[in-house]
């Protein structure tokens, strides 16, 4: 039978996230997730997307690739990275991820903390959300997953309130996570009107929101050993561009 993967979109930008921020990244977004956050800006990769060969996905990674074939780096650029939607939802991501790996890619995948990691082959980065309270979807972090985790490996906690804010550094405290991988405070940005998906989870009530500079003055405060981010392609391109 012929492996297939349903695939939103293809392409290749800068990486806007975590530790690999700034560098050349092919990004291969996948179709469908099973949560609905309350500040989803990928709404559109829920349904919309085409069935591939996983052939016909790795040449389009191999030929976006090719303008940097012999070009010495510290790392083989770019990167890959799989996104979605939830790519862990489709099976054949884990084959995708280890073929990329063989053939010497740098592979990341953004996962929602909601879904089994410890399949993903051990070269891949994993960046895995733990989804906190503002998101609507807290009772879905698979705690399991924790024990998995690896030094190569990248916690995120995206927040938008003063609860999301305690109950991440509750989290780490109680699981020590400082000491396992880096982590990430992405502040969450608002979401323009073409992307408030009537299917989002609404932010739960009486959540006190936060903004970026409480949330950075905060992190300094309480001198966490974090890294706080922004997603720097809302930042070059306006924020609901698809495709970068």
């Amino acid at each position: 039978m012929t492996e297939t993967l349903v695939i939103n979109e293809i392409y290749i930008s800068l990486q806007g996230e975590s530790t690999f921020a700034g560098l050349p990244c092919i990004f291969v977004r996948m179709t469908a997730c099973n949560l609905r956050c309350s500040y989803c800006d990928t709404a559109y990769a829920f349904t919309e997307g085409r069935k591939m060969e996983m052939g016909a996905v790795l040449a389009e990674i191999r030929r976006l690739a090719q303008p940097y074939a012999g070009k010495p780096a510290p790392m083989k650029l770019p990167t890959v990275e799989l996104t979605g939607g939830e790519p862990l939802l489709q099976k054949n991501s884990i084959r995708l991820m280890k073929t990329l790996c063989d053939e010497g890619f740098v592979v990341l995948i953004e996962t929602s903390g909601a879904h089994d990691i410890s399949l993903i082959d051990p070269r891949v980065r994993r960046i895995m959300d733990l989804k906190c309270p503002s998101s609507g979807e807290v009772e879905r972090n698979l705690w399991t997953n924790l024990k998995h985790l690896r030094s190569t490996d990248e916690v995120k906690f995206v927040m938008g309130t003063e609860e999301d804010y305690n109950w991440a550094k509750e989290i780490i405290a109680k699981h020590h996570l400082s000491a396992v991988c880096p982590l990430l405070f992405s502040w969450v940005a608002p979401l323009a009107p073409q992307q408030q998906d009537k299917s989002l989870k609404k932010v739960p009530a009486g959540l006190t929101p936060i903004s970026r500079k409480d949330l950075v003055e905060r992190i300094v405060a309480d001198a966490l050993p974090v890294r706080f981010q922004v997603q720097l392609h809302k930042v070059i391109w306006p924020p609901d561009m698809r495709g970068v």
